[in-house]
């Protein structure tokens, strides 16, 4: 079976990622001069919390030593891994753990660790790592696992969300100093997807309810329709937008099964509070992401 690896960027419930045996390597977290380690020495709400206090958070990448004792740690034990990796488009910790695989196999020659980059981030790497971890342990071959997580990873998974405070975007180089002043002002939503591991501006709406229709829109146009696949909420400390997203998706879609969980530490950092969105499988591959009776 294979040891299914991944790092903190995914916004999966810890709770759940052990249960699945995934394991989640950390990424740096910053606020004001103080350094902490994602999920292990800080937790998103005291990320949020902190914003609030206007204090300065930011995040680095996954220090290459964890990296370095993760892998020879599963090498050591004989397992074959699979790393699903945030996306290189909006970190190097993809590019950090192949320099340091290339190093461990010369130490442990046999060790088999495939790397992908999920060009994703948030929730969507989350489900896609999820996936892997049902269908390995479910019994799939070691090469239709990783198959599937490549499938998943070229624009297969969607993610559709707007943010509350622009201000953040902006000081992250996604929108420019007027825009998110005026947006503001006025109570513009951006609309945002991921393209080719890429955050983009799809859009702008006037309010919270409006941005929230139009994700439900969205959801619409590009899933695969089936009512059972498994929809990814999250929100950046909004779990009120979270629900009524929750409740608009099985009302006027159908659907059923939802995982539902609060922006980690490291996107929470970027985005600010009140951020919601969506992640699911949509047409480019007609599989969907049907949850095991586990989850």
């Amino acid at each position: 079976m294979l040891q299914i690896i991944t790092d903190s960027a995914c916004d999966l419930p810890r709770k759940l990622a052990a249960d699945h045996n995934i394991h989640i390597i950390p990424f740096i977290v910053h606020i004001n001069d103080e350094e902490y380690v994602d999920g292990e020495t800080i937790e998103p709400e005291a990320v949020y919390q902190a914003i609030r206090e206007g204090k300065r958070t930011s995040t680095s990448q996954v220090p290459a030593e964890f990296f370095w004792n993760t892998f020879t740690k599963y090498a050591e034990q004989g397992a074959r891994c699979l790393y699903i990796a945030f996306s290189s488009k909006l970190s190097g910790a993809c590019n950090t753990a192949r320099m340091v695989a290339k190093e461990v196999k010369r130490r442990y020659p046999k060790f088999e660790l495939t790397i992908c980059d999920s060009l994703s981030g948030s929730m969507a790497q989350g489900l896609i790592a999820l996936e892997a971890a049902q269908l390995s342990a479910a019994g799939s071959a070691d090469e239709e696992v990783i198959a599937r997580v490549n499938t998943r990873s070229q624009n297969n998974v969607e993610h559709v969300f707007t943010v509350d405070d622009l201000g953040h975007l902006h000081r992250g180089g996604r929108l420019r100093w007027t825009s998110a002043v005026m947006g503001t002002v006025l109570k513009v939503k951006p609309i945002l997807h991921v393209v080719d591991g890429q955050m983009l501006l799809l859009q702008k709406v006037r309010g919270k309810t409006a941005a929230l229709k139009r994700i439900v829109e969205l959801v619409r146009e590009r899933s695969l329709g089936n009512a059972e696949q498994l929809v990814g909420i999250t929100h950046a400390d909004d779990w009120e937008a979270a629900e009524k997203l929750q409740e608009m998706l099985r009302t006027t879609l159908g659907y059923k099964n939802f995982l539902v969980n609060m922006v980690g530490s490291v996107l929470g950092c970027h985005i600010g509070l009140g951020g919601v969105a969506a992640f699911f499988v949509n047409k480019n591959a007609d599989v969907p992401n049907l949850p095991h009776a586990s989850l």
